[in-house]
């Protein structure tokens, strides 16, 4: 078995997935630039989205714990944290199923990846630059409304290379969210956002798993496996890399990724 490709692919999905730089889209210029069979590895890139979204349960397990010993007493907060996140779910579901042929013809151009990569860069930067300091702290103290708009931002990432994170962070902050908060409501509206992405494509994908040379469990396991640590690793760093330097970095990283991602598609 080749080690190297899944541990490699599993440290891309950890790395990028909660980062406001597009997993799906660097997913798919690996999958490009080191010459993958992008059908044979379709299967393990979804299975390995699950490892990166149970790192924000092991990190956050207090808080889900309390939110879910709040909704037995019925506590008003943790009925409003709830509402709130499958509440900016709803438009992702809705827009996801109804599209779901269009998003999925999109998911195997690189040069539409590379292109996002620049502009959303270029509109991270612009957001950074205009929007002041958000007001609203706490995810249960987010209003229906904003909430609601955060959801309605979230499903730009349809478009490989946008970013899921990045679009619900830089959205939530334009809206009035404070840094922490807007990235923590991303790191939690993942987990029904990509377990519900998950689910459809495995049912649609479930004859694929066992077929004949199809990339085996032993295999998806490792790439899990390293999606799971290398997402908890960055998780971690990642709300104090804004605390202290904003997002502007990771809109320079974009905006140079994307652009030598051009380059190499126009001159190759």
């Amino acid at each position: 078995m080749d080690i190297a490709t899944p541990v490699l692919l599993g440290i891309v999905e950890g790395l990028t997935e909660f980062l406001p730089v597009s997993s799906t889209g660097h997913l798919i210029l690996a999958t490009k630039l080191l010459g993958y069979d992008a059908d044979k590895w379709e299967v393990f890139n979804i299975v390995i989205q699950l490892g990166a979204i149970l790192a924000v349960v092991v990190l956050y397990w207090r808080t889900f714990w309390a939110v879910l010993q709040g909704m037995v007493r019925r506590d008003a907060t943790s009925l409003r944290f709830v509402r709130n996140i499958l509440l900016a779910f709803l438009p992702a579901a809705v827009i996801g199923l109804v599209l779901h042929k269009k998003i999925e013809a999109l998911l195997g151009n690189v040069m539409v990846v590379a292109v996002a990569l620049v502009l959303g860069g270029m509109a991270i930067l612009a957001i950074e630059w205009r929007v002041k300091k958000g007001h609203i702290a706490g995810v249960a103290n987010v209003p229906a409304k904003t909430t609601l708009g955060i959801g309605l931002i979230q499903c730009l990432a349809m478009i490989p290379g946008v970013s899921r994170s990045g679009a619900t962070i830089m959205g939530a902050l334009s809206l009035g969210v404070e840094r922490r908060t807007a990235a923590e409501f991303s790191f939690f509206l993942a987990i029904p956002t990509m377990l519900g992405a998950t689910t459809i494509e495995l049912a649609k994908h479930r004859h694929d798993i066992m077929a004949p040379g199809a990339v085996g469990l032993g295999t998806i396991g490792i790439g899990f496996v390293v999606a799971f640590i290398v997402a908890m690793l960055v998780i971690k760093a990642f709300v104090s890399v804004i605390s202290k330097h904003g997002f502007a970095p990771f809109a320079w990283y974009r905006i140079v990724a994307g652009s030598a991602a051009l380059v190499w598609l126009l001159y190759k």
